[in-house]
């Protein structure tokens, strides 16, 4: 991309829009863009790159003939000023995985899907390779450490990008992960989530079954076989395609630290725990074997991999208690994560904490789903924003829903942040673990004035 170009971004400040904004302007392109809010850490960064919009709005006069390609954002609706004046133009409109693809028609295009571990899959990925100064370009949905921006674009010959199944942008009903025409492709598991898009469990597998079919001769598809759907859809005959199977990895648990296990080698430390994340290690050591990496070399770069940002992260720790926080926020996430830290301490007392935040969490329809997801915990917490309920023009929730959805015995329910805080410092946090699961912010709770409540 030499030649200098002028791209315009609708919703800007969405979490991968903002970052891809900011890859095109350190390329010398000229970026501009456009978002009726923006919030931090893409607020910041924005300003911190000139790009950050000087008012919230929709501004159609910023639209014109000059502009080569407008990027279109899911948070924009289909009647978009914006947009509406770029088709009127007749400009080329773009969604984010549509313009990913048209950057990568020329390289390997590695995708990691599933309704959970993408993040962690494309972050180890990311660090092996960077271990051993191999060239990559690569979409990931998390600001990770070691890295600036979680897009990169470059003349490298890979790309991996974190394959998202849902809808590519407001007037492109297609699962983002398709757009990419894969190479080869992970599919970790599949767990019914994003109820607003996709109705039922049928619909939503649905996509994986499309993905998985769209793998193009001599290509790969590695897949979860302790997943039963996942492995009902790799197992699938598709002619010259490579289908690989893979597992939680051979492990032991030994005062507190996991240790992989594999024939003939030595036990290798790591610092993940829990069974999704064994199999996530699993999908990478086969994923990298078929780009050249061997067993030996993954082996040898692994333990310095501290895991991806938010996902099963430490907040404080010491000899009897532990805070974590992790991105858990559809069943399938908030009950393997329960039952890691459960299995590292299995112990100590368990409280998990989940913020319903999302659609599908929020929906009376949806939350029967929970059921039995959080009995690794000893004592269960849940919060929700009633006026977020609202906003998504859902049926009001009440405790009494929200109780027998998630048949815990010992489960509180909060909707006021400050009385969630006070209820979490009066627990006897004495050997104790703490998870706080969210996609959001637990209405803004200091998750710092928490921990120091163990200091």
């Amino acid at each position: 991309m030499s030649q200098q170009k002028k791209f315009h971004f609708i919703a800007i400040g969405g979490s991968v829009m903002h970052n891809l904004a900011i890859a095109l302007s350190r390329q010398g392109h000229h970026v501009s863009g456009s978002d009726d809010e923006i919030q931090d850490p893409s607020k910041s960064k924005l300003a911190k790159h000139n790009l950050l919009p000087e008012a919230m709005g929709w501004f159609p006069e910023k639209i014109d003939n000059t502009i080569t390609t407008v990027v279109l954002g899911m948070h924009a609706r289909p009647d978009n000023p914006e947009l509406l004046k770029a088709q009127e133009l007749g400009l080329p409109i773009l969604s984010f995985p549509d313009f990913i693809y048209n950057q990568s028609i020329d390289k390997q295009r590695i995708v990691v899907c599933g309704s959970h571990g993408k993040t962690t899959i494309t972050a180890l990925l990311i660090h092996v390779l960077s271990f051993y100064n191999r060239k990559f370009d690569y979409v990931i949905g998390a600001q990770q450490d070691g890295i600036e921006n979680t897009v990169k674009l470059s003349d490298a010959p890979i790309i991996l990008i974190e394959g998202d199944e849902y809808l590519s942008s407001p007037i492109d009903p297609s699962a983002k992960f398709l757009k990419y025409q894969h190479h080869m492709a992970i599919i970790t598991g599949i767990s019914w989530d994003h109820a607003n898009v996709f109705p039922n469990k049928e619909t939503y597998t649905k996509q994986f079954e499309l993905l998985a079919d769209a793998t193009p001769k001599c290509g790969t598809l590695i897949y979860n076989s302790e997943d039963s759907v996942v492995e009902k859809i790799g197992k699938v005959e598709r002619p010259d395609v490579q289908a690989i199977p893979y597992k939680t990895h051979d492990h032991v648990i030994e005062n507190g630290v996991v240790y992989l296990t594999a024939s003939g080698k030595d036990r290798t430390p790591i610092r993940l725990f829990g069974k999704h994340n064994l199999q996530n290690i699993s999908a990478a050591k086969e994923l990298l074997k078929k780009i050249g990496i061997s067993n030996e070399q993954f082996y040898e770069a692994l333990p310095s991999f501290k895991g991806a940002d938010g996902r099963l992260e430490s907040i404080v720790s010491n000899n009897s208690t532990s805070i974590y926080k992790d991105f858990a926020h559809a069943p399938s996430k908030v009950k393997a994560t329960t039952e890691a830290v459960k299995s590292i301490s299995p112990k100590r007392q368990l409280v998990g904490c989940l913020e319903l935040h999302t659609f599908s969490s929020l929906n009376n329809k949806f939350i029967p789903e929970y059921k039995d997801t959080m009995n690794a915990c000893d004592a269960a917490v849940i919060y929700y924003n009633p006026d977020k309920v609202k906003q998504k023009g859902l049926p009001p929730l009440d405790e009494t829903q929200i109780k027998d959805a998630f048949k815990h015995k010992h489960l509180s329910v909060f909707t006021d942040p400050n009385s969630l805080l006070k209820h979490l410092k009066a627990i006897p946090m004495q050997n104790t673990n703490l998870v706080m699961m969210s996609s959001g912010n637990f209405g803004g709770l200091d998750l710092k004035a928490l921990a120091q409540n163990i200091q």
